[in-house]
């Protein structure tokens, strides 16, 4: 049976992103996509496993990781989406869903191993309950909860945030969670990210990571860690916490909390000057820490 570090279960899309000046870029994307760049680019084994419609099947072309590793299920639809940015730094955005392929369910996994299952979704409904549960007696869960707060109204393809209902319920079942500052604020009520961290940790989940547009920040139940971004454009910020969140959990198999974050938070730096899923090895990473965080490589 094949082995894993790793397994992202997620949606490819087509974006159609506008930025604030209202020029238009077309781009795959997705957490998957971006998410297993990152852990693949660290030097993890990583698979993902997808769902499109066979007709849209030259988006796997987008996936940095090897072919062989690359899991897809074919559907009647694939995902699209919209995205217009209203400010330079494009943490102001509104997102529209044109097309939205069918949910996972365990039949989508492949016959293989993983020290982590990463569910790395886009909407709500995109994974059953049930799913995170199975997969949290095989190995360890990691849940971004973008798939679990934001829905999509398919009338007209507008999108929202609403507080994920069966959280009481499900954050036991996590070991890794991933929000970024609104959603944690969504989920705890408050805007105080290490306070939210501390609320969801005692809701069940292990580790809490939140990103945000200065910094990542990590909560285990006994310390707040914090590590700053320093990138030096914003040319690639889509995919900031996909990135930022695979190249943690990944690193965590084998490293303590404070080097994880700091790999990961270079990583998404790094990530960020550059749009699209990273294209970068190991060395480069290491330099840019080198570089850039010469302050933390002594803690």
């Amino acid at each position: 049976m094949k082995k894993y570090n790793s397994i992202i279960i997620g949606r490819i899309t087509k974006d159609y992103n506008i930025d604030h000046l209202k020029n238009l870029t077309e781009i795959c994307g997705g957490a998957v996509l971006f998410s297993s760049a990152s852990a693949y680019a660290l030097g993890h084994n990583v698979a993902a496993v997808t769902k499109l419609a066979e007709k849209d099947k030259d988006r796997l072309d987008s996936f940095i990781i090897n072919k062989g590793d690359i899991y897809c299920s074919f559907c009647e639809n694939s995902t699209t989406m919209r995205n217009e940015y209203f400010t330079p730094d494009k943490e102001r955005r509104k997102g529209t869903c044109l097309s939205c392929a069918e949910p996972f369910s365990m039949v989508d996994l492949p016959d293989v191993d993983a020290e982590i299952y990463h569910f790395a979704g886009l909407l709500y409904g995109e994974f059953p309950n049930e799913m995170i549960k199975e997969c949290a007696k095989r190995g360890a869960v990691a849940v971004d909860v973008q798939a679990c707060l934001r829905h999509a109204d398919m009338s007209d393809g507008s999108m929202f945030f609403e507080d994920w209902k069966d959280k009481a319920e499900m954050l036991p079942y996590i070991t890794f969670l991933k929000t970024d500052a609104a959603e944690a604020e969504i989920m705890t009520g408050t805007s105080d990210r290490a306070e939210a961290a501390k609320i969801l940790y005692n809701l069940g989940a292990k580790e809490v990571l939140i990103t945000h547009n200065k910094e990542v920040l990590v909560y285990d139940g006994k310390e707040i860690y914090t590590c700053p971004i320093r990138a030096r454009n914003l040319s690639g910020r889509t995919g900031r916490g996909d990135t930022t969140f695979a190249a943690y959990i990944n690193e965590r198999l084998n490293s303590s909390i404070e080097k994880s974050l700091l790999t990961a938070t270079a990583t998404v730096s790094l990530k960020m000057e550059t749009p699209g899923p990273l294209k970068a090895t190991r060395e480069d990473v290491d330099t840019y820490i080198e570089e850039f965080y010469p302050d933390y490589i002594a803690k």
